[in-house]
């Protein structure tokens, strides 16, 4: 388990596109991105909250030392800043702040962030994973390169996984086969849970669903039930500070 504490964040609810028109647009969708006030990522640029809000209203001119002070700090494509082309994040940058690139860390593989909780809503992930949802990359030694990383809500997994935490998941391609007590992302038609999977000792036919935290009682379903199998290959716990 990785233990991070990182700056508080607020969920905005304004939404723009990589590919969106203008700087100032792209700038926007960096601040929905890094989960980050307007304030606070202008805190993180070092420059004052007030200034950056001019900046985007078209009042102060978007300059050159401000861009560059956004792709130091935020790790992202100048190119994709300035004219829209490229993309955001390249696949060897790291989310600033909490995980360096690839290539600092030994044995690091960078795999992908995406802005999905994965215990919210029944849809299925595969669908789910598209470029549009990566907010970044994270290196991490001893993780498969075809690893995800993803949100969790709730408490039913603490103290393994807290609220808010993140995991690295792995897709399951043989849901025939099961590592009995270790954690999953569990997809069925009516839910997708993160859970320890057992046996059902009364009807091998069945799978256990059980929680970490004990104040939950344990679900069992038919293993038919499954439509998709995640492994939790890392836990990523971080707090958030008010």
């Amino acid at each position: 388990m990785v233990d991070f504490v990182i700056p508080n964040f607020q969920t905005m609810n304004k939404e723009t596109t990589p590919g969106s028109e203008s700087v100032a647009d792209r700038i926007r969708y960096l601040i929905i991105k890094s989960r980050l006030t307007q304030s606070e990522f202008a805190k993180r640029l070092g420059i004052d909250p007030s200034n950056l809000s001019k900046h985007l209203s078209g009042k102060l001119p978007i300059t050159d030392i401000l861009i560059n002070r956004i792709v130091v700090n935020m790790g992202v494509s100048k190119q994709w800043l300035v004219d829209g082309s490229d993309v955001p994040f390249s696949k060897t940058a790291g989310i600033p702040g909490i995980i360096p690139p690839a290539g600092q860390l030994a044995n690091a593989v960078s795999v992908p962030v995406y802005d999905i909780d994965v215990t919210a809503g029944s849809s299925n992930l595969d669908a789910m994973f598209t470029d549009e949802r990566i907010t970044g990359y994270i290196a991490l030694p001893r993780i498969s390169s075809d690893s995800l990383i993803v949100h969790v809500s709730g408490d039913s997994m603490q103290p393994e996984i807290i609220n808010g935490g993140m995991i690295a998941i792995r897709p399951v391609d043989n849901l025939s086969t099961i590592l009995w007590g270790q954690i999953y992302v569990v997809v069925t038609e009516d839910f997708r849970r993160v859970k320890y999977l057992r046996r059902d000792p009364l009807n091998p036919d069945n799978v256990v669903l059980h929680s970490a935290n004990p104040d939950y009682d344990d679900v069992v379903i038919p293993r038919s039930d499954i439509r998709s199998l995640f492994r939790v290959e890392a836990v990523l716990n971080y707090k958030i500070l008010g």
